[in-house]
């Protein structure tokens, strides 16, 4: 969808889109630190599971009915309303759209984990390693000086 509308704005101005994004960055009094929690996959993979389970149970099923008319709309081409449109259009039971929404989930967690992992500025941490975490942090601010 980005691309096509940098094509639109190309078009209708005869510019390049670069042309509209040269503001010049604004000078950063702080320096970011990139820090990742991450859980053991198996973990990580029942919190999903449980989180599915608990938005079945808080009524994801009745939002999805009432989006249902809007399932061609880009904001709902998502995870969870998905599987749900397709039990509506009958190609799966509840059951399997509920397995089928946990297994997209996740696919998601990994492609994020992966994304992640691939951006060297990320220093990834187990939540239960706090003093590893300290001790990352406080070397990052005595680098910045």
């Amino acid at each position: 969808m980005r691309l096509l509308r940098a094509l639109s704005v190309c078009r209708a101005s005869g510019r390049p889109f670069s042309s509209f994004r040269s503001q010049e960055k604004k000078q950063r009094f702080f320096m970011p630190i990139y820090v990742l929690m991450e859980l053991e996959r198996p973990v990580l993979y029942e919190k999903i599971n449980r989180r599915v389970d608990e938005m079945m149970v808080s009524g994801l099923l009745e939002e999805a009915l009432n989006l249902y008319p809007l399932r061609g709309l880009n904001a709902l081409q998502t995870v969870g309303y998905q599987e749900l449109f397709d039990f509506m259009d009958g190609k799966f039971s509840l059951e399997e759209a509920v397995e089928n929404i946990k297994q997209n989930s996740r696919r998601y967690a990994k492609r994020q984990s992966t994304w992640f992992r691939k951006d060297p500025h990320w220093q990834a941490f187990s939540p239960n390693d706090l003093q590893s975490f300290i001790a990352f942090c406080e070397a990052k601010i005595d680098e910045a000086g």
